[in-house]
């Protein structure tokens, strides 16, 4: 396994995390894990280096936690960072970040969490959280020993991103980043940023929600195909992020023994900065191939927003683009018809022509809206 340090903090950690949003299910329901299945992978991992392990309030349908507590356990627990978020959407007052701290502590069945998250910041809660006092109770809750370091994850754009990181004394972040997001949210200069405060800077959504790791389309794997040093998909995304100084850690959603395996011997020779000439001109490749088979070439400049529907036509073509990119439609399905409030959806439209005469790209919005919500309706 490699370790990096952590940021400024005086330790270090394994670059591969333990991602505990995709645990393994019975019966095809998010809140029913397969305990004895999911405890093996996560103390397989511990057993083979790993020393970071991430959960959060909501995930598998508030269970994630309790499962978590559950496989720290006979000596797990003192072999891990254990990190955790608080779900701030339900923060209304200031009495209530103690109490979801609280909970937590109870659900995870642990004195302290060590990597204290505040969950999903954007330009619109972290407003709310100042207005409560959320770094005053930060401060109490590292002096009383609840949490040992503070951090956040975040989804906004990179300038509201620079905000946050600038206005407390964070000792982490976690963003989403892979070679297909660049430049998507956070993207690469707020990773640049954080690293160059001293944070250390934890990697969500490495392979796009699976996304990357699946087949392919051929046109992809046949570029593959032409390194000389041969990987699977999974592994050529994983090592991307981690050629990145400045990135500490990724994580990894691993619901199968083989993807435990194959994460962490990919872990222990991706260094930063190990791409060769030839490895860095396969991704670039292999990037501008994805982007070549757009469906929709919206670049998400959202002048058609806001739309007087409340339809998100940046979003409907994104997913809409990922059937044909990723051969993802079942997932965009999924998205599209049990994520996305129904307002927001394509077939919200009322044809109104409002976001045609605002597009630079001069797309047919309409009736594009109407292809998507054919694709991806129920």
């Amino acid at each position: 396994m490699q370790y990096r340090k952590f940021g400024k903090c005086d330790f270090e950690i394994s670059s591969l995390g333990f991602g505990c949003m995709r645990l393994p299910i019975l019966n095809g329901k998010s809140g029913d894990i397969d305990e004895p299945q999911a405890i093996g992978l996560i103390r397989h991992a511990i057993d083979r280096g790993v020393n970071y392990v991430d959960t959060a309030y909501p995930y598998h349908d508030y269970q994630s936690e309790v499962l978590v507590g559950k496989a720290l356990k006979d000596g797990y627990r003192e072999k891990v960072k254990l990190a955790t978020k608080m779900p701030v959407w339900l923060v209304k007052e200031y009495s209530d970040f103690d109490k979801y701290l609280n909970e937590q502590l109870k659900k995870l069945d642990v004195e302290y969490i060590d990597m204290y998250l505040l969950h999903a910041l954007d330009k619109n809660r972290i407003d709310e959280l100042e207005k409560i006092g959320i770094y005053k109770f930060l401060d109490e809750a590292l002096k009383d020993g609840r949490i040992k370091y503070a951090g956040f994850s975040f989804h906004d754009d990179v300038n509201t991103f620079k905000r946050i990181v600038d206005a407390y004394n964070w000792s982490f972040c976690q963003i989403q980043y892979n070679f297909m997001d660049e430049n998507y949210q956070a993207g690469k200069e707020g990773l640049e940023y954080a690293a160059s405060k001293g944070l250390a800077v934890v990697i969500m959504e490495p392979l796009k929600g699976g996304k990357l790791a699946k087949n392919p389309p051929n046109e992809v794997q046949a570029i593959y195909n032409t390194a000389v040093n041969k990987k699977s998909p999974a592994n050529w995304a994983l090592s991307w992020v981690w050629n990145h100084p400045e990135v500490t850690l990724l994580l990894s959603g691993m619901n199968s023994m083989e993807q435990v395996d194959e994460n962490i011997d990919t872990a222990s020779k991706a260094l930063p900065n190990s791409f060769i000439t030839e490895e860095v001109e396969v991704m670039d490749k292999v990037k501008a191939k994805y982007k070549e088979l757009l469906k929709i070439g919206c670049t998400a400049c959202e002048y058609c927003l806001p739309c007087p529907a409340g339809v998100n036509i940046p979003h409907n073509f994104s997913l809409y683009n990922e059937v044909y990119m990723y051969n993802d439609l079942a997932g965009a399905k999924g998205t599209y018809n049990h994520w996305i409030d129904p307002k927001s959806r394509a077939s919200s439209c009322v044809e109104c022509g409002k976001c045609e005469k605002a597009c630079p790209q001069h797309l047919s919005i309409r009736a594009l809206l109407k292809d998507v919500h054919t694709t991806l309706g129920q």
